[in-house]
């Protein structure tokens, strides 16, 4: 940073606080991306990307940096922060558009009603089915609570490991690595620690209930 950068990529805490301590100008940027908008805000760094743009931004200025919003989804807030950084012709562009089907046409849907103190079981048993002893399977929970639960559960036959917020990050890597390498067949996962996964080759995914 010191010898000058073109491209700095960081999340916001640490970003700011190279801009406290007087080590960053970002007086003379020309470009901001804000990737995963909707996260990132809801997550509570809403303040500190304020904080970090405000360097950045004149109000009605002609030469404030391109913008650049990236989101998987678009709550209102997205576009309030939209207006507020963005010129006021700023251009969505929508990959997905108003297409029903918004999943890949090779993967099948299953819709599996049980009821809760059953759902190991079932799990269990659709891991068998669909995935055998030989595939890779996620599962998606919503608390580090029920991944734990649920990675050691006697229902799930094969091997398995979980990943979330409270599993040191130089764990998470290796037990990441041992699922790409095939060390463990069924990672169950928190919502939040598995964005921006990409492990090949996965066979089936499981959603312990509702994305809500």
């Amino acid at each position: 940073i010191r010898s000058g950068i073109d491209i700095l990529v960081g999340t916001p805490g640490r970003i700011k606080d190279h801009l406290q301590n007087g080590k960053l100008d970002l007086s003379k940027v020309k470009h901001v991306v804000l990737d995963e908008v909707d996260q990132m805000l809801d997550m509570g760094f809403a303040e500190q990307v304020e904080d970090i743009l405000r360097v950045a931004y004149k109000k009605d200025s002609e030469d404030n940096p391109q913008t650049l919003l990236f989101s998987a989804t678009c709550p209102h807030w997205v576009y309030d922060v939209a207006k507020k950084y963005m010129k006021s012709k700023y251009e969505q562009i929508d990959l997905i558009g108003r297409r029903t089907q918004k999943a890949a046409t090779t993967v099948e849907h299953l819709a599996i009603e049980c009821h809760w103190s059953q759902r190991a079981a079932v799990i269990g048993d659709v891991i068998q089915v669909y995935s055998g002893s030989h595939g890779r399977t996620i599962v998606f929970c919503e608390t580090k609570k029920e991944a734990n639960e649920l990675a050691l559960n006697a229902s799930i036959k094969q091997d398995c490991q979980s990943l979330h917020g409270d599993i040191p990050q130089k764990q998470r890597e290796i037990t990441l690595k041992g699922f790409r390498n095939g060390s463990f067949k069924v990672l169950v996962a928190t919502n939040v620690a598995a964005r921006g996964l990409d492990i090949p080759e996965v066979d089936l995914v499981v959603q312990g209930s509702p994305p809500k």
